[in-house]
């Protein structure tokens, strides 16, 4: 397990019961792909990523239709609902009337700073707090030739400017996020406003692609700056089903050990040894299970070489055999399984986790 440094000292803000920085856990964000004009899609979607684990939710209002549907997505989301605005600052003031969580905007393409202090003051009135969000892709025009030749300094004063307008209006239930699509560019704007600021850091590697080199640019940015005890707040974005953003963060906060409460699951590499299917068992159990708050390791192994021996530390398991499998806890074989065992040990698990939990 990677060592990670010391927490970074932050503010506190709530997004409802929801607290992020001030030495509370890192919690995991996504982003609904339905307009929430759809509040049955929207709220479809966000159930589904509250079961896969997801702590804090963004949905993008864009017109009056989004405001008109907020209310009811806000009331009945399982999970705190932020408003993500662009463009139209009154979005964003009656985003906060209508019982946003909170608001995501970015002052740099919101407005000057009579439309910033109107955004400011609904917020303030609600009771939420406010991201300031600065993207590589919407930095002030004036930043755009610095942002050429050193473009996470750029993120960095643009972000800066944003704190110091609305600190002085009397504002602080700030969080920040500073974002690239380039991995290390976003790790040094972090790294550098962290250096000089108490509020809580949103991370993510912002338009990071599909799956698999999105999931690979995020994990580089993320490791190293939660190694580094930056961060607060993650998202990892991804083109496709938003689930999918929730499950890989949760494994990094996980690998990282700054999440005791999100389950391992370790397999072995598949080979010729193997006697049962050891990527189709663990992908259906990761989906069944990482949405869990539980202190668990689960091992699904090939084998008898592999399994329950090299996976003994394991809290429970399972290994094939000749004729099936084996249930195994903590490297001593409980129960022997045959046929189509699948959903077997996945119940196993959930009994176990039950157990554990209580």
């Amino acid at each position: 397990m990677i060592k990670t440094a010391q927490r970074r000292k932050t503010r506190q803000v709530h997004y409802r019961n929801v607290p992020v920085g001030g030495g509370s856990p890192i919690t995991i964000q996504s982003m609904v792909t339905a307009p929430a004009s759809d509040v049955k899609r929207a709220l479809r979607e966000i159930r589904a990523l509250s079961r896969a684990g997801c702590e804090l939710v963004r949905v993008a209002v864009k017109e009056r239709a989004d405001i008109e549907a907020l209310p009811a997505i806000c009331d009945a989301s399982p999970i705190p609902v932020i408003a993500d605005v662009h463009f139209d600052y009154r979005l964003a003031i009656d985003s906060a009337k209508a019982g946003a969580a909170g608001l995501r905007i970015n002052p740099g393409n919101i407005g000057g700073a009579a439309r910033v202090r109107g955004v400011v003051e609904a917020a303030a009135s609600a009771g939420i707090p406010i991201r300031v969000g600065v993207n590589s892709g919407s930095i002030e025009k004036d930043l755009r030739e610095a942002a050429r030749t050193d473009p996470a300094r750029a993120l960095v004063v643009s972000a800066e400017r944003s704190r110091e307008l609305i600190e002085g209006m009397g504002f602080r239930d700030l969080v920040f996020s500073l974002k690239s699509p380039d991995a290390l560019v976003t790790v040094r704007a972090n790294r550098l406003f962290a250096a000089g600021n108490d509020y809580p850091l949103h991370l993510g590697v912002t338009e990071a692609g599909p799956p698999l080199s999105g999931t690979a640019k995020s994990a580089v940015a993320l490791t190293m700056l939660l190694s580094e005890g930056i961060g607060d707040t993650v998202r990892v974005s991804l083109s496709g089903n938003p689930a999918g953003e929730v499950m890989v963060a949760a494994v990094v906060l996980s690998a990282l050990g700054l999440r005791k409460d999100i389950p391992r699951i370790i397999s072995c590499p598949t080979c010729g040894r193997s006697r049962i299917d050891v990527f189709r068992i663990a992908e259906r159990l990761e989906r069944r299970i990482m949405g869990q708050r539980v202190n668990i390791t689960v091992a699904v192994m090939g084998c008898e070489v592999n399994g329950p021996g090299e996976a003994k530390e394991a809290d429970i398991g399972v290994a094939g055999t000749r004729g099936g499998a084996v249930l195994f806890e903590k490297g001593k074989i409980v129960k022997r399984l045959k046929g189509n065992f699948t959903e077997e040990f996945i119940r196993e698990v959930h009994n176990f986790m039950h157990a554990k939990g209580k």
